[in-house]
């Protein structure tokens, strides 16, 4: 029963989140006017992202990164079935300031997966477990051993010469992901991230720091839009030299 509740809540976010998708879509289409896109997808989940942009850009390549093993089994075995599988660089890994290895928390409703801490005692989380219909908090969530790289490291063991987009959906994990593009981030179009505002995840930093790590490496906001049901919004950025 309890996963019956997870798919259809996630059902539902996932109508209204497309008219918000929408104007992301619409976005990037104006200001990249069909040029072949480089795309960063970190926080791959089940592959959503490919998807809505494979769909609506004109994707050259995408460069997906999953850190849990379960999320990614899922992902690899749908992107292999599809259409994007010649164009998709598939990394069970995790990104962040630099490489390691730690734990992620692997939750029942596998998008809320974070490498952060998760604050038990939040009255939101409490709430999404009444609406998902889990009783029990321990069996919420499991710790899985993953592994982190950090984007520098990344982009000079693949040769990497230029990342239209960077999307970054991570619960929590944005401003270490960010931290770990120390040399790069000259060669980045566009970040694209979404950030919480709930106290459900344990972050050592505030929206705050990550406008002005971007900001200090010459990006500029250009668009925010508050995600449905949700104390969360998703941010555009984008580098002020191009």
């Amino acid at each position: 029963m309890t996963e019956f509740y997870i798919k259809l809540v996630r059902y539902i976010l996932n109508l209204f989140d497309f008219f918000f998708q929408k104007k992301i879509i619409h976005f990037f289409n104006k200001k990249l006017n069909e040029k072949k896109i480089i795309f960063f997808d970190i926080g791959s989940h089940f592959g959503e992202t490919v998807d809505l942009f494979g769909e609506n850009l004109n994707i050259k390549e995408f460069h997906c990164f999953e850190a849990s093993p379960k999320n990614f089994d899922i992902l690899r075995n749908k992107i292999n079935k599809s259409k994007y599988r010649t164009i998709c660089n598939l990394n069970n890994i995790g990104l962040g300031q630099k490489n390691y290895e730690t734990v992620i928390n692997q939750t029942q409703e596998s998008s809320s997966s974070t490498i952060n801490e998760i604050n038990f005692k939040s009255d939101y989380l409490l709430r999404k477990l009444k609406v998902l219909n889990i009783s029990d908090i321990k069996n919420y969530i499991q710790k899985v051993p993953v592994k982190i790289e950090s984007l520098d490291y990344y982009i000079k063991k693949n040769e990497i010469e230029i990342i239209d987009i960077i999307k970054i959906d991570t619960e929590g994990f944005e401003f270490e992901v960010l931290k770990g593009l120390k040399e790069n981030f000259h060669k980045v179009h566009f970040v694209y991230f979404e950030h919480h505002y709930d106290n459900m995840i344990k972050k050592n930093y505030t929206f705050s720091d990550v406008h002005s790590l971007l900001k200090k490496n010459g990006f500029v906001k250009k668009y925010k839009s508050k995600m449905p049901f949700r104390k969360s919004f998703e941010y555009i950025y984008q580098n002020s030299k191009i």
